[in-house]
């Protein structure tokens, strides 16, 4: 056979997949603020700070503000968001 001794091929890079929960318990442990982008809601997203979630994506979001396209945030306090109404959750700058 032509392929060499596995002493001789180079050694194989191991990619480590991200658990969408470690990368959710990652953002709470570091208060990272967070945007979410909403189901069936394009033009409104929320933006604020993970506190809490559960296997469901249920997010509890503290200082959660709407944000709307083309007008201001509103603020709406601590909130509990279901999983259900959730497309996308992202890391945004620091505000």
């Amino acid at each position: 056979s032509l392929t060499p001794h596995p002493s001789k091929m180079p050694p194989k890079v191991q990619k480590v997949m991200v658990q969408p929960i470690n990368l959710i318990f990652r953002w709470l442990q570091g208060r990272s603020r967070v945007q979410v982008w909403l189901y069936e809601n394009v033009s409104t997203r929320i933006e604020g700070y993970i506190i809490g979630f559960d296997e469901y994506m249920n997010l509890v979001i503290d200082e959660a503000e709407e944000v709307r396209k083309g007008t201001e945030h509103t603020k709406i306090g601590r909130i509990l968001l279901k999983g259900d109404n959730i497309t996308l959750i992202q890391m945004v700058g620091q505000s």
